[in-house]
């Protein structure tokens, strides 16, 4: 019964990820909330942006013309991670992985992100970073799958050097890096300089399956 109960705890989009036939996960295999709801325990604030907790969402402002991060006090090898994002106004999020910063500023060190953009042919869930660039892109056909003004729902999964994004329920990114970079680090939601970004985020979750 109390296995009964865990399930149908979770997130429908979990149950459709969650592969089949593996019947005892590992502790660290587990899907864990990253984001209480409440408070912004087990986060770290990189750079001066404004990060605050709002009605269960947390709500990321940029005040300054700099990036500014909020980042997983955690490092994260390999994993899946689940959450909703909202684009309050225009500007350019995403979520970065396997992320260090020089110490002392907002220069990205190492890492990658996921892209996140309300703005109509701006790669939402592309991959860009590791002083490379863009590294891959949605195909023209995924580029409107996003809601612009609405919720939507991201599942991310990192693997190695497999990177996945499910956007909406559809896979718009599905790439095997052949020159990876970086391999571990933090969880990082971005807000890009110019201090114009607003961002909402909530129903976070990991499935850590890193193996150090």
């Amino acid at each position: 019964m109390r296995k009964l109960i865990a399930v149908l705890a979770l997130p429908v989009l979990f149950l459709a990820q969650t592969p089949k036939g593996k019947k005892d996960l590992l502790p660290n295999e587990q899907w864990v909330k990253l984001f209480n709801g409440k408070d912004l325990a087990g986060w770290v604030k990189i750079g001066n942006e404004k990060w605050t907790v709002e009605d269960g969402t947390i709500h990321g402002q940029g005040v300054t013309k700099e990036y500014g991060y909020l980042m997983t006090e955690k490092d994260y090898k390999d994993f899946w991670l689940s959450l909703r994002y909202k684009c309050e106004d225009d500007g350019n999020s995403g979520l970065y992985f396997h992320t260090r910063f020089k110490p002392g500023t907002v220069d990205v060190a190492s890492g990658m992100q996921f892209e996140i953009d309300r703005t109509e042919n701006h790669h939402t869930g592309g991959l860009y970073g590791d002083d490379r660039g863009w590294i891959a892109w949605p195909s023209p056909e995924y580029e409107y799958v996003m809601r612009p003004t609405d919720w939507n729902d991201m599942l991310m999964k990192v693997e190695g050097n497999h990177m996945i994004c499910i956007l909406n329920g559809v896979t718009v990114i599905d790439f095997t890096d052949p020159k990876p970079k970086s391999f571990d680090g933090g969880i990082a939601l971005q807000l890009h300089s110019g201090g114009v970004g607003n961002m909402r985020f909530k129903d976070i979750y990991v499935r850590d399956m890193s193996r150090r």
